[in-house]
C-alpha cells in the first residue's frame, strides 16, 4: 500500500498569504480614540492682602466708623511713638461724628488688630479681624459696634506696586488678574472674556456715592468696561479721595474697583443700578447710577 506524502507549503506561499491577511486583520482593529488636547485652566488671582500681618503694615489711612451710622472718620494712623502708644492724627469733625474720638490718644498693634488707646494707654476701642479679614470689628459693652477698614496702608503697596509692574510678555501667559485688566489675554481664553464682557453688569457713565443717610456724596465716572475710574471734582467724601479708584472690572457678578495703590474692593448689584460693597463693612458704601 502506497503512502500518500502531503508536501508542506513552499515558504514563497507561505509569506503571501501572510501579507495577504495582514491588512484585513489591521482593517478589524478599531482606531485607538485621538488623545484630547489638555485644557488649560486659567489661574485664579491671589487676593492682595489687606489687612496688616505685623506692626509695620498698619501705618496709614484708615476709616472708622459706628455700625448702622453714617457717622465716620477718616484717621491716619502713624509708626512713631507718642506719650500714648504710637500717634495717630485725625480731623476736628471727628470728634462731633464721633464722641467716642474725644478720649484717644494713640493706638497700639495688639495680637494682629488695633487698639485705639487714651493717654494713659487703656484701650477704648479693642479691634479685631472680621472672618472675612477685610476689616477689624470692636464691640462695647453697650451693644455699639465700631468698624475700622483700612484705605491705604504700608502693608497694601508692596504687593499692590509688584502686581501693577507685573507685564505679561507672551501671548501664553495665564489670565490677568483684575489689576491687569488692560493687558492683552491669550488667544485661549479670548472668548470666555468676551462671554463675560457681554454678561449683565454696571454700564459705563456717571455714577454717585451714597452713605447711610447722605446722598451724592461723590461722583464719579466709569468708561468702558474694564477702563479707567475718574472722581468728579467736588468730592466731598474723605474716604473715596483717599482710596483714590483709578480702574475697574466686573467679573462672576461682582465689579471691582481698584486703587492707585493696588489695593481693591468689590461690589454686587442691589436692583435700580445699585452697587453695594460686598462685604458690608463699616459705614454705607453704595454707588448709584446717574444720568
Amino acid at each position: 500500500m502506497e503512502t500518500e506524502i502531503v508536501k508542506p507549503a513552499s515558504a514563497a506561499l507561505l509569506a503571501a498569504l501572510t501579507l495577504s491577511a495582514w491588512p484585513a486583520a489591521a482593517q478589524d482593529a478599531p482606531d485607538a480614540p485621538p488623545e484630547a488636547a489638555p485644557v488649560e485652566t486659567p489661574a485664579v488671582p491671589t487676593p492682595l492682602p489687606t489687612l496688616p500681618e505685623r506692626l509695620g503694615e498698619a501705618p496709614g489711612t484708615w476709616d472708622l466708623s459706628r455700625d448702622g451710622t453714617n457717622r465716620r472718620c477718616v484717621m491716619t494712623l502713624a509708626l512713631d511713638s507718642g506719650d500714648a502708644g504710637r500717634r495717630l492724627r485725625f480731623p476736628a469733625g471727628c470728634r462731633r461724628a464721633l464722641p467716642i474720638m474725644n478720649g484717644i490718644a494713640g493706638w497700639l498693634f495688639v495680637n494682629d488688630g488695633v487698639s485705639l488707646v487714651d493717654k494713659n494707654v487703656r484701650p477704648i476701642l479693642e479691634f479685631v479681624r472680621r472672618p472675612d479679614k477685610h476689616s477689624l470689628v470692636a464691640k462695647l459693652e453697650n451693644g455699639e459696634h465700631y468698624s475700622l477698614v483700612p484705605l491705604d496702608t504700608v502693608g497694601m503697596r508692596p504687593a499692590a506696586a509688584a502686581a501693577t509692574e507685573a507685564e505679561p510678555t507672551t501671548a501664553t501667559s495665564s489670565a490677568p488678574s483684575p489689576l491687569q485688566a488692560t493687558a492683552p489675554l491669550p488667544a485661549e481664553l479670548q472668548t470666555s472674556a468676551t462671554a463675560t464682557a457681554v454678561a449683565p453688569g454696571p454700564a459705563p457713565g456717571l455714577y454717585t456715592l451714597d452713605r447711610f443717610q447722605e446722598r451724592d456724596t461723590c461722583r464719579l465716572t466709569l468708561d468702558a468696561a474694564g477702563g479707567g475710574v475718574h472722581v468728579v471734582p467736588g468730592c466731598h467724601d474723605g474716604g473715596l479721595e483717599v482710596f483714590d479708584p483709578v480702574r475697574w472690572c466686573y467679573a462672576n457678578g461682582r465689579m471691582t474697583l481698584t486703587a492707585k495703590r493696588g489695593h481693591s474692593i468689590d461690589l454686587v448689584p442691589s436692583g435700580d443700578g445699585r452697587w453695594r460693597r460686598d462685604p458690608e463693612v463699616g459705614t454705607t458704601f453704595v454707588l448709584r447710577r446717574v444720568e
